[in-house]
């Protein structure tokens, strides 16, 4: 079996159990063990992973370990473009759509409100997550590090907030979102797509108090849920500026 010597960086380090933490350190591994089967099994889902040096090149999952390697180990880069160096995975999505696990059903709620194609059932299996994210090609959103380990899922983000509204904030962060964003275009209960409406095609349909006050509305395409622009709305949209506002400097 060959020892190689890992580091890993910046948030990456959660991950690892204390005392790896921010230093190399050196381990044996298992015969025939790739970068990605190492990487896994000191903690780190593959899927918070996007870069991998060995030896200082940039190398896949797939490359053996082999003895005396130098493994270095880096997340997702803010400040500069790395995709002529990247080699862990063959493509980027070419759209943003998502798929989130039992636990965070507040973060679907609040992406589909700015937009995002975003598949939540607090019944989804961790298989049926896996299937979405390959057959859909979906960002999986997760509490759950197993789950990101899962070979069908290559692009994951391990959520580390636990307020939905801080998760949002989160995910906008890592994910660079807000340029993408289009809020209040998604049907908040099923993730349709929203469409303008007449009122006098729904006018039937609305509370008595809806029908006086209010001229514009707009429906679900898939569930034909109606909405329109209440003090709900309005707490809704405050939301949404509070996210897609600049950072301070």
């Amino acid at each position: 079996m060959a020892t190689a010597t890992f580091r890993f960086y910046e948030e990456l380090n959660d991950f690892l159990a204390p005392e790896r933490r921010g230093r190399a350190f050196a381990r044996r591994c298992a015969r025939a063990a790739t970068t990605k089967h190492m990487i896994e099994a000191l903690g780190v889902p593959h899927t918070e992973v996007e870069l991998v040096l060995v030896n200082g090149e940039s190398v896949g999952f797939d490359r053996l370990v082999a003895e005396g390697d130098r493994v270095a180990v880096y997340p997702k880069f803010e400040a500069f473009d790395i995709t002529p160096l990247l080699r862990v995975r063959t493509q980027p999505l070419r759209e943003l759509r998502f798929v989130a696990d039992a636990h965070l059903g507040g973060l679907a709620h609040l992406l589909r409100l700015t937009g995002f194609d975003t598949l939540y059932d607090n019944a989804f299996a961790d298989d049926a997550i896996e299937r979405l994210a390959r057959e859909q090609q979906r960002i999986v959103l997760t509490r759950d590090r197993d789950l990101l380990k899962r070979r069908g899922i290559t692009h994951g983000c391990y959520v580390r907030a636990l307020r939905s509204e801080a998760q949002l904030r989160e995910v906008f962060e890592r994910l660079d979102l807000a340029r993408s964003a289009r809020p209040f275009t998604r049907c908040l209960d099923c993730n349709g797509l929203l469409r303008p409406i007449d009122k006098a095609l729904v006018e039937a349909r609305l509370p008595p108090m809806v029908r006086e006050r209010y001229q514009r509305f707009t429906a679900c395409s898939a569930c034909e849920r109606v909405f329109w622009e209440g003090t709900h709305w309005q707490r809704m949209r405050e939301t949404v500026a509070a996210v897609l506002a600049p950072p301070a400097s």
